[in-house]
């Protein structure tokens, strides 16, 4: 659990740089890449979460 939640908010920081790096230059693939991570970041998630309501449901 420990280290899901150090992944997710290293993934979260990435994304942050990433934003950043868009709002300094202007260019639109750290903005897309940005939004991959997130996007991606917020999958991985639900699936975990949803694992761990099935295990307790059994």
């Amino acid at each position: 659990m420990l280290l899901f939640r150090w992944l997710v908010l290293l993934l979260f920081l990435a994304a942050a740089v990433s934003f950043a790096f868009f709002a300094a230059t202007g260019q639109q693939r750290y903005k897309r890449f940005g939004v991959v991570i997130v996007k991606w970041t917020l999958i991985a998630g639900l699936v975990f979460f949803a694992v761990l309501a099935l295990e307790r449901l059994a």
